[in-house]
C-alpha cells in the first residue's frame, strides 16, 4: 500500500534550500556570525549554519552548536579564522543518490546532525536540507493531529538556576551536547507532608530558557558572559506545552513564536521536558499518513454503502441525524421540543409547545434576508422529506441568528396518512462563517481588507472586455510607495502593517465609490479608475500622490514622510491581456521611480526608459556577482578649500586638510566602466546597497590600511587627510550598520578622524530622530559627517538643528545654474549664510567651469568640488603623501 504513494512523498526540490548561507574560507569566525546575524534580521528563514566554500566546492561547516562550544571552552572568537574551527570531515548526500526523503531522515537520524549539505557528482555544492527545511515542507496536518506531545518529548533536560552566567550554560550545552538549557527554580510542593524530605517536595518550575541560538547572538552583540546571568537574557514569559496537547497544537505554537522547541509542563506547573522539531520528525513518518488516510477512506466508503442501504428503509431516520428535534402535529402546531432546540431557538418547551411552528422556528434566507416557508405547508403538499441546507438562517427569541441545515419528514400511521411533521436542525454557523471567511480570504488582503492581487486582476479582465465590446475608457493607476523599508528597517514590521492600515483608510476615502483600490502585495496598491478617461485620471493620481506626500505617520515617537510613484495606462477598446496591461502599468511605474520618485507617470510605448524595467532587474545578479567577484573599483575626486589654500608662516591658519570624495565604479563584461548612476537605482530598487556599502568601506579601509603601514602612520591620526564616503538610506536605517563600522575602524585599525560619512539629505528627513541617532553615534567614534544634496528634498531649520552635522554639500542643480540664475544664487547664499551661523561648512557640487568656481568664492563658500577642479581618477594614495 505505501508503495503506490512513493510518487507523492516530499522529493528533494521541496525540501532542499537552494541558496544556502555561504562565506569564503578566510573569513573571520567574527564575519560569520555577522553574516548569520544580517541573515536572520533580513530574511524570515533562520540560519543555524553557514557553509565555508571554495570554487562552489564545499570545504565545512560551522553551526550554532560549534560557536556554543567554542565559547564555552572560553576562546577568543575575534581573531579566529573560520578555517581552524569549521568541521571539515561533512557528511554530505550526492543529488543523484537521493531516491526519497526516508533517505535523508536516516541519515539525520542515525549521525545525529541537523544539516545535510547535498552535492552533485563533482562535489559541487547544490544545497542543504535541515531539520528545519523538513519540517517546514512536510506540513503533517492530519498526522499531527493524533500524535501527542508525550510521545514526541525528551524528558531528560539540562536545568539551569536564574544565577547561572552564559559561561556556565554555554560549558553545559558544549559538555552534553544539548541546544537548550530551561532556567528554573524552586517552588513548594502543595503535596508535602512532614515524612517527605526537603529536597523531594521542591519542583522545578520553568521560568525561562536559554538556546544555542541565543548564545550566538550574545556573541554577536559583545556580552560579558561571565558577568551576564542567565535571569537578564533568557527568553521569558514561556510558552508552555502539556503531555496531553497534540502536536497540531506544538506546531501551530512553534510557527506563531518562530522558535525550535518548547518546554513541557505537568499540571503543577513543573518541567517535565522539551518537545522540538526533531523530536515530532522522529514520529512525523508519512507512511503512515497515508495509511490514516486510506483507513478512514474505507470507513467512509464502508458507512455510504452502510447509508445508501438504509436509505429506502429508514429514510427518515438517516434524514433526522441532527442537534434539534421538533415534531407537530398534523396542522403544524408544536407537539415535541427537545433541549438543543430549546438552545437554538430560545423558546422554552413549555412555551412553545401548542405555537405554531412558524412562530417558534423562524427561518429566513441569508443573502436576500427574505422569509422562507414554512416546511410544513411542503410537507404536507408533497408527502415527502424536505431538505433544505443552502444560506438558511434560524433567528432565535433573541435576535441571535444561527446556520443551520434541516431537513423535514412526514410522520405517518399504519395506513399511511400524515399524522404529524418532524423537523430536524443543527447549527453549522462556525462552518458556515468559516466557509464564508476562506471565500473572504480567497478575494481580499488579510492586513488591509483591500481586494488581494487575484481579485483585482478579474476586475481588470471584465474592465477590459467592457472596453474591447461596449467603448468603456478606464485607467489603471499602478502604486509603489516610495521608503517604505525605511520604516520596516527602523521600527519593524508591526510599523509598517500600521503603515499600510492607516495610508489604507486615508486612500480609501478619496477614492470614488465606483474606483477599486486593491493591495497587489508588500507596498504595491492597484487602482481601477472605473469609466474615466486618461486626462482626468492623471488629475486624480496626482491629487493621490499629493495626499500621500502631505501624510505623516508616527510610530513610537518616529515620524516619517512616505511618497508613491504612479503608472497609469488607460484600458480602450485596443487593450490586448490583463498581462500587457500589467506590465505597461508596472513599467510607467518603475519609471515614475527611476525619474525621481513621488511623482506619476503615463505609460508611453515609445519611451525606451520602459525597457529599463527589465535591464534593471538584471542587476540583482549582475551586481550580486560584483560583490562575490570584486568586479567593483574605488575612485576618488579632489575636494579643495576656496579660501586661502595652504598653511604658511604667514598663514598659519589656512587649511591644509587635503580631502576627497570616494567613489564607486563597476566594470561590466567587456570590461568598459559603467557608473553609478546606471546601476545604484537599481541597487536600491531590490535592496542591495547595504552590502554595497560595506563592500566600499571594507575594501577602502583595506587599501588605506596598507597606505598608513608603508607611511608608518597605522594607528596614528593623519590629519592631513579626510575621505568622504557615501551611505546610502537603507544603511542609516540598518540597526546593525553602525555595529558593522565600529567593527571596521577596530579590525583595521583606521583613525576615524580622517572618514567623512556622508548622509543623503532624504534620508534625514524621512527619520530625522533614526538620523540623528546613527549621526551622534559615528561622530562619537570620531568620523565626520556630511549632509549630501542639501537642498533637493524637504528639510526644515527645524531638522537641520537636530541634525550634528561637520559640512554641507549643497545640491549640484543650484550650483550648475547659479552663474545663469539669480533664484540659484539667492538660494546658495541663503543656504551658506544659515550654514555659517550654524558652524556648518559648505561644499559645493559639480563645479563644472572657472565661472561656477569664481561664484562660489564670492559668495563665501568652504569648499568646491567638480570637473573644474578635478575629475574622478582611480583611487591612490600617492597625492597625499
Amino acid at each position: 500500500m505505501i508503495n503506490n504513494y512513493s510518487n507523492q512523498l516530499l522529493q528533494l526540490k521541496d525540501i532542499i534550500e537552494s541558496c544556502p548561507l555561504t562565506v569564503k574560507m578566510q573569513t573571520t569566525v567574527r564575519d560569520a556570525l555577522a553574516v548569520m546575524n544580517q541573515c536572520l534580521i533580513e530574511k524570515k528563514n533562520r540560519y543555524s549554519y553557514v557553509l565555508v566554500v571554495e570554487k562552489s566546492k564545499l570545504i565545512g561547516i560551522l553551526t550554532e552548536r560549534d560557536i556554543v562550544k567554542l565559547i564555552a571552552a572560553e576562546i577568543d572568537l575575534n581573531e579566529l579564522d573560520i578555517a581552524s574551527v569549521m568541521t571539515t570531515e561533512l557528511i554530505t548526500l550526492k543529488k543523484s543518490d537521493f531516491s526519497d526523503i526516508y533517505t535523508v531522515l536516516k541519515l539525520l537520524q542515525t549521525n545525529r546532525i541537523r544539516h545535510l549539505p547535498i552535492v552533485d557528482d563533482l562535489e559541487r555544492l547544490e544545497g542543504i536540507v535541515s531539520v528545519e527545511s523538513i519540517c517546514r515542507a512536510l506540513h503533517p496536518s492530519n498526522l499531527l493531529k493524533f500524535r501527542y506531545v508525550e510521545e514526541a518529548m525528551t524528558k531528560e533536560v539540562l536545568q539551569a538556576p536564574k544565577t547561572a552566567n552564559i559561561l556556565n550554560l554555554s560549558q553545559l550545552m558544549a559538555s552534553n551536547r544539548n541546544s537548550c538549557v530551561v532556567i528554573v527554580e524552586g517552588k513548594q510542593s502543595e503535596n508535602n507532608t512532614e515524612s517527605v524530605n526537603q529536597s523531594s517536595s521542591q519542583l522545578s518550575i520553568p521560568i525561562g530558557i536559554v538556546t544555542e541560538q541565543d548564545i550566538v547572538q550574545f556573541q554577536i552583540l559583545n556580552l560579558d558572559i561571565v558577568k551576564t546571568t542567565a535571569e537578564s537574557v533568557m527568553s521569558s514569559p514561556l510558552v508552555c506545552m502539556k503531555i496531553t496537547d497534540s502536536l497540531m497544537e506544538v506546531r501551530q505554537q512553534m510557527e506563531k513564536l518562530r522558535v525550535r522547541r518548547l518546554v513541557v509542563v505537568g499540571e503543577r506547573g513543573e518541567l517535565q521536558g522539551i518537545v522540538n522539531q526533531s523530536n515530532m520528525l522522529k514520529v512525523l513518518d508519512p507512511r503512515e499518513l497515508f495509511e490514516v488516510i486510506e483507513t478512514l477512506q474505507s470507513q467512509l466508503d464502508e458507512r455510504t454503502k452502510q447509508l445508501q442501504k438504509e436509505k429506502e428503509l429508514a429514510q427518515v431516520t438517516l434524514q433526522s441525524i441532527g442537534d434539534a428535534v421538533i415534531t407537530t402535529d398534523a396542522v403544524g402546531k408544536i407537539t415535541n421540543f427537545n433541549q438543543i432546540a430549546e438552545k437554538l431557538t430560545g423558546w422554552k418547551a413549555e412555551l412553545a409547545v401548542g405555537k405554531p411552528l412558524s412562530e417558534v422556528f423562524r427561518i429566513i434566507n441569508e443573502s436576500k434576508r427574505e422569509p422562507i416557508p414554512s416546511p410544513v405547508e411542503k410537507v404536507l403538499e408533497e408527502n415527502r422529506v424536505i431538505n433544505l441546507a443552502d444560506c438558511t438562517l434560524l433567528i432565535a427569541c433573541n435576535g441571535t441568528e444561527y446556520a443551520i441545515e434541516y431537513s423535514a419528514a412526514p410522520i405517518c400511521n399504519n395506513l399511511g396518512e400524515i399524522i404529524g411533521i418532524v423537523i430536524i436542525f443543527h447549527d453549522v454557523t462556525k462552518s458556515f462563517n468559516l466557509t464564508r471567511q476562506l471565500s473572504w480570504q480567497a478575494s481580499h488582503d488579510a492586513l488591509t481588507g483591500l481586494y488581494n492581487r487575484a481579485k483585482f486582476e478579474q476586475i481588470i479582465v471584465k474592465a477590459i472586455a467592457q472596453a474591447q465590446n461596449e467603448g468603456f475608457r478606464h485607467t489603471l493607476c499602478y502604486l509603489d510607495l516610495d521608503r517604505f523599508k525605511i520604516v520596516n528597517d527602523t521600527c519593524g514590521h508591526a510599523a509598517g502593517d500600521e503603515l499600510l492600515q492607516q495610508l489604507t483608510k486615508l486612500l480609501a476615502q478619496k477614492v470614488r465609490s465606483t474606483d477599486i483600490l486593491a493591495r497587489l502585495g508588500g507596498d504595491e496598491f492597484g487602482l481601477l479608475l472605473y469609466n474615466c478617461p486618461l486626462e482626468p485620471s492623471i488629475k486624480i493620481a496626482n491629487y493621490i500622490r499629493e495626499v500621500i506626500a502631505n501624510f505623516r505617520f508616527t510610530f513610537n515617537s518616529r515620524t516619517f514622510l512616505i511618497g508613491v510613484s504612479i503608472g497609469l495606462v488607460e484600458i480602450e477598446s485596443t487593450t490586448e491581456d490583463l498581462d500587457s496591461l500589467m506590465k505597461a502599468a508596472d513599467a510607467a511605474c518603475y519609471v515614475a521611480k527611476q525619474q525621481g520618485r513621488n511623482c506619476a507617470r503615463v505609460y508611453q510605448k515609445t519611451d525606451i526608459e520602459i525597457s529599463k524595467k527589465d535591464w534593471g532587474r538584471q542587476w540583482i545578479a549582475t551586481l550580486n556577482s560584483a560583490l562575490d567577484e570584486n568586479s567593483f573599483d574605488l575612485y576618488s575626486q579632489k575636494i579643495i578649500s576656496l579660501k586661502q589654500s595652504r598653511k604658511t608662516d604667514s598663514n598659519p591658519s589656512a587649511d591644509r586638510v587635503d580631502r576627497y570624495e570616494i567613489l564607486l565604479r563597476l566594470y561590466d563584461k567587456d570590461k568598459k566602466i559603467v557608473t553609478p548612476n546606471v546601476f545604484i537605482p537599481a541597487a536600491e530598487r531590490y535592496h542591495l546597497m547595504p552590502a554595497i556599502d560595506r563592500w566600499v568601506i571594507t575594501n577602502f579601509f583595506t587599501l588605506y590600511k596598507e597606505h598608513c603601514r608603508s607611511q608608518n602612520t597605522l594607528k596614528l591620526s593623519k590629519l592631513n587627510s579626510l575621505y568622504s564616503i557615501n551611505l546610502s538610506d537603507l544603511s542609516i536605517n540598518n540597526q546593525s550598520f553602525c555595529v558593522f563600522v565600529r567593527e571596521q575602524f577596530e579590525r583595521f585599525q583606521i583613525s576615524p578622524n580622517t572618514i567623512c560619512f556622508d548622509i543623503n539629505e532624504t534620508a534625514a528627513v524621512s527619520n530625522s530622530l533614526n538620523a540623528a541617532d546613527f549621526i551622534q553615534e559615528l561622530k562619537g567614534l570620531g568620523c565626520s559627517i556630511a549632509l549630501d544634496n542639501f537642498g533637493s528634498g524637504r528639510i526644515s531649520l527645524n531638522y537641520l538643528k537636530n541634525l550634528p552635522v561637520d559640512y554641507l554639500k549643497i545640491d549640484g542643480s543650484f550650483i550648475k545654474n547659479i552663474v545663469s540664475d539669480r533664484v540659484a544664487t539667492a538660494t546658495v547664499k541663503y543656504f551658506n549664510e544659515i550654514a555659517q551661523i550654524m558652524n556648518i561648512k559648505t561644499v559645493a557640487k559639480f563645479v563644472e567651469n572657472q565661472s561656477i568656481l569664481q561664484k562660489i568664492r564670492e559668495i563665501g563658500m568652504d569648499y568646491g568640488q567638480g570637473y573644474a577642479i578635478s575629475r574622478s581618477m582611480p583611487l591612490t594614495f600617492n597625492l597625499n603623501d
